[in-house]
């Protein structure tokens, strides 16, 4: 069944980052449509006029597909901010309909990151597809992240199998069994997510910064420490993302995607 989205959206280009960096079995590219586990189902979604096709489509689904599809994000002030922007004026118009993805869980939001950190994304992807394929729950050909209590209920030796660094592999399961209400932070400002999320062993404000952008799609999110944020950064500006970041206000987090996705790009 179709979901409609604000045109014009590019499900092609908006989904490439579950693919760019090797095979996501959360979120499963397979013959042209993105699979993902939504409440135990699997759910098929697929390019479609005026917005994507959805199977199946009911009120849990499509709640997930429209938070994993970025459809929260307010493109339309954006668009028309960025139109006037020396440099990213640019990049958003080689990028018609591009409309970033997020994260729709916070645990899976900073696990995802935690594999990340100081490793090529490539790497992190073949790690997190053991530990999905490990941990989660198979329903068709995707898999479910696995969850918070699964998690809590393994152990470390057993994510050191799957490739995680033993100290990686005590931030997840440390993070599993913590008693921070992650579902409660979409109700905080920026700051305070922040604290409470840099007072958890391993998360540190890379993470943060990329929870607030890539799961709470808040605005002004901007991870100055990410790597290939600097090099687009670098790539496209030629100035340090310290000194961007305030130019980019209020759109740091879209700003980020587009310049990410961008760099990516032939």
């Amino acid at each position: 069944m179709l979901l409609r989205f604000p045109e014009p959206y590019d499900f092609e280009v908006s989904t490439e980052r579950f693919r760019v960096f090797g095979r996501d079995l959360a979120n499963l590219w397979l013959d042209g449509a993105l699979h993902r586990v939504i409440g135990g189902r699997e759910v098929r979604i697929a390019a479609a006029p005026g917005g994507v096709d959805v199977e199946p489509l009911d009120g849990e689904t499509r709640a997930g597909v429209e938070k994993l599809l970025g459809l929260e994000f307010e493109l339309g002030p954006f668009t028309a901010w960025a139109a006037e922007q020396p440099v990213l004026s640019g990049i958003v118009a080689s990028l018609p309909g591009f409309r970033p993805p997020l994260a729709p869980d916070p645990f899976e939001s900073l696990v995802t990151s935690i594999t990340a950190q100081q490793v090529s994304l490539i790497a992190a992807s073949a790690i997190r597809g053991r530990f999905i394929q490990r941990l989660g729950v198979q329903a068709g050909e995707a898999y479910a992240f696995p969850t918070r209590a699964r998690v809590a209920g393994s152990d470390e030796a057993e994510l050191v199998e799957l490739g995680f660094s033993r100290r990686k592999a005590e931030y997840v399961v440390g993070l599993a069994r913590d008693d921070l209400d992650l579902e409660g932070l979409h109700l905080l400002p920026d700051d305070e997510v922040r604290a409470r999320l840099v007072a958890v062993r391993g998360l540190g404000p890379w993470t943060a910064e990329w929870f607030l952008g890539r799961h709470l799609a808040r605005p002004r999110a901007w991870p100055v420490g990410d790597l290939a944020l600097r090099k687009a950064v670098d790539l496209f500006y030629g100035c340090d993302v310290h000194e961007l970041g305030p130019r980019l206000d209020p759109f740091q987090n879209l700003s980020a995607h587009y310049l990410l996705t961008a760099s990516r790009m032939p």
